[in-house]
């Protein structure tokens, strides 16, 4: 399962950090984060896809690119994906989620919700004054 926290209202430039906690089976080498607005479709934000060994890339949207940032921790063999979020704006407004991939997909499949077969309940982001 993926259990999303973290989310909260926050003013306009503010910070904001969600996490998504793994736990009860292993996942492929793939997390990301997507966003969706009310009335809108769900929009890909990020991905950490494993490159080998202990090392990973970073995949941004246009949108949050320099604004946010994916990181992930497997210490102690539990695997917390994190998503800092900043200099947030009201656009940014949405419910959060994360998602794993059984696998390693391929760069240009991680915006792509099919990709995922593994999602979390979401965290709502509220960007207000």
């Amino acid at each position: 399962q993926l259990q999303a926290s973290g989310g909260g209202l926050v003013q306009p430039g503010g910070f904001l950090r969600l996490s998504c906690a793994v736990s009860g089976r292993t996942f492929g080498s793939t997390m990301a984060w997507f966003r969706q607005a009310p009335g809108k479709e769900r929009e890909f934000v990020g991905a950490i896809r494993s490159t080998g060994g202990s090392a990973y890339s970073t995949h941004y949207a246009g949108s949050v690119r320099g604004r946010f940032t994916i990181s992930r921790d497997n210490a102690n063999a539990k695997i917390t994906v994190y998503l800092q979020m900043g200099s947030l704006k009201p656009e940014d407004t949405a419910v959060h989620y994360c998602a794993a991939s059984s696998g390693n997909p391929i760069v240009s499949s991680l915006s792509n919700t099919g990709t995922y077969g593994y999602w979390g309940q979401g965290t709502q982001v509220t960007v207000s004054s």
